[in-house]
């Protein structure tokens, strides 16, 4: 949620920072309506003041034998007057919150403007990785290696899903184990989160109302619950309507989960096998700042992300997004990408954003500063990391002309020592 004041007091910057979002939204017309109830307010509170002021003069007025009907007369007069105001308010408002809570998070001022055609990479991890021999995709050697069953995951649950097996699912765990070492490592709190959330954390996340129809909604009585599409999603709301003290912050969480998404992959060959999928695990990391702290979290996220991919030694890249392609809620998001060989392309693997505190407003989420005055925490996200593509890109990067893989030196210590996959025989 945007601050009515900034709107007010920033209208012409608001629609520029808007148009480089490519969103557009009658900002004059909000401001309009935000003075207007404001008018009506005032205007509403001295009708009050003076109907009290008459009241309180009727035992007066009667003592002194005068006509107390013309006062009731007045009193009834504002009355009616308030309760047209009233219902002229109502409209103010539902209309103001239903264009507030549909606005964006404003981006960072040094964010080009438009979609991902304008994302900037700022950053590249080793070479590519080059090879002597003729390469296998990622479904070819998980099928090959017997590490994902994709045939028998559409069988049980449909297109979008698959079943590790075996050496895969030691693999996949290896990955999130080693994931949450390394978090463990760097004092952050571990959590593991409900998987069914209501419509209030998907509001203050920022998700709702816009997204609705993106989640997988639940029918569970008359409450509104959906399955949460990401770590983010939860660990967002864990002080939602809660005030802290500034030494209190930062707060730095970590959760492992499945997520859970609507959409998935589609024939395309940049999505194929478990690239995209209904879904899939991440490691995601939450911060809570003070406001002023929140760009040093920034990029002790960043760090983080980048550290995890470079410790299992695979090729990425990291870009830094235009205004446009950053999601709904954030002010700022930087990807980092991993290069899948086959295909020749590079796929996020982790998203790392600044939401500011457009998720603190609508989740209520405060802080007292030292001096006693209140402020909005800042809220920060970034995967760390999702498996679903690091999986295709690791098995990848490090495939052999055997048709074999080499595990990364980081995971064999939750592998049982295990130096290689090997192709299983038929």
């Amino acid at each position: 949620m945007l601050d009515i004041n900034y709107i007010l007091e920033n209208k012409d910057k608001v629609k520029e920072l808007l148009k480089r979002k490519l969103y557009e939204a009658d900002i004059d017309k909000l401001c309009l309506n935000i003075n207007e109830k404001r008018k009506i307010q005032r205007e509403a509170e001295l009708n009050k003041a003076e109907q009290n002021k008459l009241s309180k003069s009727v035992p007066t007025v009667k003592k002194e034998g005068g006509d107390v009907n013309a006062i009731f007369a007045q009193v009834k007069a504002l009355a009616n007057e308030n309760k047209e105001k009233e219902e002229r308010l109502a409209i103010l408002e539902k209309e103001i919150n239903d264009v507030l809570v549909s606005l964006p998070n404003l981006p960072d001022e040094d964010l080009l403007g438009g979609g991902k055609e304008n994302n900037k990479p700022i950053y590249y991890y080793k070479d590519k990785p080059t090879f002597d021999f003729e390469i296998k995709n990622h479904v070819e050697l998980a099928e090959s290696l017997g590490l994902i069953d994709y045939e028998r995951g559409a069988k049980v649950s449909g297109h979008g899903t698959w079943f590790y097996t075996g050496l895969g699912a030691q693999l996949e765990w290896a990955l999130l184990n080693f994931f949450i070492s390394e978090h463990l490592k760097d004092n952050f709190t571990f959590m593991l989160p409900p998987h069914i959330l209501n419509y209030e954390s998907g509001f203050t996340a920022g998700q709702f109302p816009k997204f609705e129809n993106d989640i997988f909604r639940l029918s569970l009585d008359d409450q509104f619950k959906f399955m949460l599409p990401t770590d983010e999603t939860a660990l967002v709301n864990y002080y939602r309507n809660e005030i802290l003290s500034e030494n209190d912050l930062p707060k730095k969480f970590f959760a492992y989960t499945p997520c859970y998404r609507k959409e998935a992959g589609t024939n395309r060959v940049e999505e194929r096998g478990m690239i995209r999928g209904y879904q899939f695990n991440k490691v995601e990391m939450v911060e809570y700042t003070a406001d002023n702290d929140s760009d040093r979290a920034f990029e002790e996220l960043v760090n983080k992300a980048k550290s995890l991919v470079e410790k299992l030694g695979l090729h990425y890249r990291i870009s830094k997004l235009a205004a446009g392609d950053c999601s709904h809620s954030m002010a700022r998001t930087y990807d980092i990408e991993i290069w899948i060989p086959s295909i020749g392309i590079y796929k996020e693997v982790s998203s790392v954003s600044n939401a500011r505190s457009y998720q603190a407003r609508r989740g209520m989420m405060r802080y007292k500063d030292n001096e006693g005055k209140m402020h909005f925490m800042h809220t920060l996200n970034g995967s760390g990391l999702a498996t679903s593509r690091i999986f295709p890109a690791l098995i990848e990067q490090y495939q052999n002309e055997d048709g074999s893989v080499t595990i990364p030196e980081v995971l064999r210590p939750f592998m049982g020592g295990l130096t290689i996959l090997k192709p299983i025989k038929k």
